[in-house]
């Protein structure tokens, strides 16, 4: 890159790594507790004022109170028999991330698909902050789009880049102007 380089890792360089194991405690209990379908006891693991970042489409929750009427409720709502299963998790002192899935049946409406019924595989990327015991940052990556092609809804409008992937486009070049 030229010039200067942006700073990076901001948020990470002064981390406590002597408090690794009390953030992984933290986050193997939030874990089994969203397994369980807690909603009302899941305040043991998040701060009160935490707040829990989304990408496009999930929102951005500020409080426990915002992240379970409009995240957690709605998405039980759309999602029944669901389980999560972390496939890694990483800590290092008061942070911790992850990524996996949760398996569930489409139950409810969903970004204003009627419920299907279908079993659906709902792919996530979790970044968590740990503060005296509780979660106060919580940055997410549902793929919502995967979610609503598994019920029959491309939201790319075959415009997503897997036809680059699958050869029905060629990709374009940065040296070659589009005509």
């Amino acid at each position: 890159m030229k010039g200067s380089r942006p700073e990076q890792a901001v948020l990470t360089r002064d981390t406590d790594l002597s408090k690794t194991e009390a953030t992984r405690n933290v986050i193997e209990g939030m874990v089994d507790g969203l397994n369980d379908h807690q909603i009302d006891g899941i305040g043991t693991f998040f701060n009160d004022g935490f707040r829990w970042m989304g990408n496009q489409g999930c929102g951005t929750k500020t409080g426990l109170k915002e992240f379970q009427d409009n995240w957690q409720r709605p998405f039980q709502a759309a999602f029944s028999d669901k389980v999560c299963i972390d496939e890694a998790r990483l800590y290092m002192g008061e942070w911790a991330a992850a990524f996996g899935r949760q398996e569930a049946t489409h139950s409810g409406t969903f970004l204003g698909i009627p419920a299907t019924g279908k079993r659906v595989e709902i792919r996530y990327m979790d970044f968590w902050k740990v503060v005296d015991g509780k979660i106060i940052d919580n940055w997410v990556n549902v793929d919502f789009a995967h979610v609503a092609a598994q019920l029959g809804v491309d939201l790319f409008d075959g415009q997503g880049w897997e036809a680059y992937d699958t050869g029905l486009k060629p990709a374009p070049r940065p040296d070659k102007k589009e005509s």
